[in-house]
């Protein structure tokens, strides 16, 4: 075959042996964001519902506490709870980002959580590989925009974003007093959601290097590739 736009000793014919799952030692690891400062938010209710739920599939959960974060540009990376979420995401193979919708679009809660994850570390973003499951809470009827832009995002920082979302309406109407989720169908399609991601992540964890390598970043030097991805006038 003559690929003559193709620099073929950069092109490795990928194969099945080399997409297999890696058996690791330790269990999925998995952070989940939520996009509400509240004293009883519904955004960390849903969120806390999601880690017992991943527990019980017999991953390892942590939830970053948004409080105190300040907003991207108005504080430095050495601030604590910068620290904290940057640790959480290196320690991170997954991730879940449950925002409630507010004015028709995620919270700036939660977007400054993204914010604040750096674009690249070299030329490889911190997010690059990781799955990621996406939910929202709804103070009146269903809606989705919140998730649909919680995908584009994901997309953007290159994170296998699963197929299934949540979107639980009149989320006020959905928790017990003691912050539980009671029985519903946006209660199971909230276990549907982290069985994927569960899924997800022991296929692709430990495989994040291979399945993200990139023949056009592979023909680019490291050096230029970071000089443009990491450019000080955006």
């Amino acid at each position: 075959m003559n690929l003559p736009n193709i620099d073929l000793s950069l092109l490795e014919k990928p194969t099945l042996e080399k997409v297999q799952a890696k058996n690791l030692e330790h269990p999925p690891r998995i952070l989940l964001l939520y996009g509400s400062n509240r004293d009883r938010s519904y955004s960390r209710l849903a969120v806390q519902e999601a880690g017992r739920i991943l527990e019980y599939f017999g991953a390892e959960v942590k939830i970053f506490h948004p409080k105190g974060l300040p907003l991207p540009e108005d504080g430095d990376m050495q601030h604590p709870k910068v620290k904290e979420l940057h640790e959480l995401l290196a320690w991170s193979e997954g991730m879940v980002w449950c925002s409630p919708e507010r004015h028709g679009s995620m919270s700036s809660i939660l977007k400054a959580q993204i914010d604040w994850i750096p674009l690249a570390a070299g030329a490889i973003r911190a997010t690059q590989g990781k799955t990621l499951a996406v939910m929202q809470v709804c103070g009146g009827s269903q809606s989705f925009n919140a998730v649909n832009q919680l995908r584009i995002l994901g997309r953007w920082m290159r994170m296998i974003t699963i197929p299934n979302q949540s979107s639980v309406p009149k989320a006020f109407l959905e928790f017990e007093e003691d912050g539980g989720m009671k029985p519903s169908s946006y209660y199971t399609r909230i276990v549907d959601v982290m069985e994927e991601l569960y899924k997800f992540t022991l296929l692709t964890r430990g495989q994040s290097a291979y399945l993200t390598d990139r023949y056009s970043e592979r023909v680019e030097s490291a050096e230029e590739l970071s000089k443009r991805v990491n450019q000080k006038s955006i």
